[in-house]
């Protein structure tokens, strides 16, 4: 059992928010009697790396046991319900190194009511550095924990619109190549984008169905406001989604195209090695025939047999070359 007295552990911060005053950011190391106790709400956001943040969590107030679970799961796929006033699930995201966003696709754990709002991840997580951005530069307007989620998936959505224009210019660059003159293979560079972006892809559409599906829950479990701010996020949503999907369907057209161009490269040396076999098929017969260690060859005893047999070879790729022309071959 976690001791109460002892400081929050994977404590990364905590604000206490009152509606209509400047938030408070609590000490590194706050207990669980300094984060009940106060007006408004908290927000409290966790690294699941500390070894006792699920002991925490099973002492805190008002989380159920499927909150518990939802908060300290290490489950890569998105989720969303609502149960006894609760919400709880798990976000979509993008990482964050020390200096710099990443394309890698990272998950944020939460759980709100009323009174408090709990964040819980492995690797930081951008939109989270940027919501808590947002609170310390303006606390005011934040008067629910409600509206802290709704900026979170706001702000990933923000972050999802920058990818997405990252990609489309990536996206430019191999179309200039692929349908420039010259010939370039830019599978290399399409194939980890099309990779990305089908994983986007998914994991939108699995966030987007899991709020509609959150939406429709018995209105006695739902708390209040919240089926309108899923509607509003899922909108949010569905706009990126929707450019997601035109990316995705030019990828797989560039794909294509440059599919099509090798297979033609590729028809296009074989039709010259297939010529190349033809014009020298009656060249090779000749020096065959010639070759053979037999009694009796034409031109064995002559003193110019080898440049009557050279123009033998001549003359049969003449003939070759003749044929292939009038068959429209050539």
């Amino acid at each position: 059992m976690f001791p109460l007295g002892s400081p929050i552990p994977g404590l990364v911060w905590a604000y206490r928010i009152k509606p209509g005053s400047r938030g408070e950011r609590l000490s590194p190391e706050c207990r669980m009697a300094d984060v009940m106790t106060g007006d408004g709400f908290v927000w409290i956001h966790l690294n699941l790396a500390g070894g006792r943040v699920a002991g925490f969590l099973e002492q805190f107030p008002g989380l159920t046991p499927a909150a518990i679970a939802a908060l300290t799961t290490h489950d890569t796929h998105a989720a969303l319900a609502v149960d006894e006033k609760l919400i709880f699930g798990t976000l979509i995201d993008f990482q964050r190194e020390f200096d710099a966003a990443t394309r890698d696709i990272g998950w944020l754990h939460f759980g709100l009511s009323d009174t408090f709002i709990i964040t819980t991840r492995l690797q930081p997580i951008r939109s989270v550095d940027k919501v808590r951005a947002a609170v310390e530069k303006n606390t005011s307007r934040y008067a629910a924990p409600l509206q802290i989620f709704e900026v979170l998936v706001a702000e990933f959505q923000r972050g999802m619109i920058a990818v997405v224009l990252e990609l489309t210019e990536e996206l430019n660059q191999i179309e200039d190549h692929v349908y420039g003159s010259e010939m370039r293979d830019e599978r290399r560079r399409l194939t980890p984008i099309r990779r990305l972006i089908v994983r986007l892809h998914r994991h939108l559409r699995t966030m987007l169905l899991i709020m509609r599906r959150a939406a429709a829950t018995d209105d006695d479990e739902m708390p209040d406001g919240v089926e309108d701010s899923l509607a509003r996020l899922a909108g949010r949503l569905e706009t990126v989604d929707q450019d997601v999907s035109a990316l995705a369907d030019r990828a797989r057209l560039l794909h294509e195209e440059l599919d099509s161009k090798q297979s033609a490269e590729t028809n296009r040396h074989l039709y010259i090695l297939s010529l190349m076999t033809a014009l020298l098929l009656p060249p090779s017969l000749v020096t065959g025939f010639f070759g053979m260690n037999t009694t009796a060859l034409p031109f064995s005893d002559g003193a110019h047999g080898t440049l009557s047999a050279f123009g033998f070879i001549l003359i049969s790729i003449f003939l070759s070359w003749l044929i292939l022309r009038r068959t429209g071959i050539l």
